[in-house]
């Protein structure tokens, strides 16, 4: 599994149009997300993370940096398209996103918003549920951490 980590600036018209419709597919279509906003600027300033397959983002991440939105760097907009889904996949884009944050940001504490249902992924590469569980976009979710 090759996952290519790219700055918002770096993504082609066709990677971002991919990012998009698969962002959509899964957050709109399939989980019916609607009350927010999917595009939020935040993407501008974020690192992105995908891995293709002939052409489409199967899978996704956005890593945003410390203080837009949390005090610490962040994982956010997680996906695996349905097709994909139950192959290891999002724990191995976790993996590549940790490393890569280590290794590259200098950061050794990432936080994330987890939908409650998939915290076990989660936690499976070393995060912790460190809140109660909260509704964000009528789906319950846990705040997780993980120290690098």
């Amino acid at each position: 599994m090759k996952f290519e980590i790219k700055k918002f600036n770096e993504l082609t018209v066709d990677e971002m149009y991919e990012i998009a419709k698969s962002r959509f597919e899964v957050f709109v279509c399939e989980q019916e997300i609607t009350e927010e906003q999917d595009f939020d600027d935040k993407d501008k300033l974020c690192h992105h993370v995908m891995l293709k397959e002939n052409g489409r983002v199967v899978a996704y991440s956005r890593i945003v940096p410390r203080g837009i939105g949390y005090e610490n760097i962040s994982i956010g907009r997680v996906l695996v398209l349905n097709s994909h889904r139950r192959k290891g996949i999002a724990q191995n884009m976790m993996k590549a996103c940790l490393e890569f944050i280590k290794n590259n940001l200098d950061e050794n504490v990432v936080v994330l918003s987890a939908q409650e249902y998939v915290k076990e992924m989660y936690s499976s590469v070393g995060f912790k549920v460190i809140s109660d569980t909260y509704n964000e976009v009528n789906i319950p979710h846990v705040k997780m951490k993980i120290e690098l």
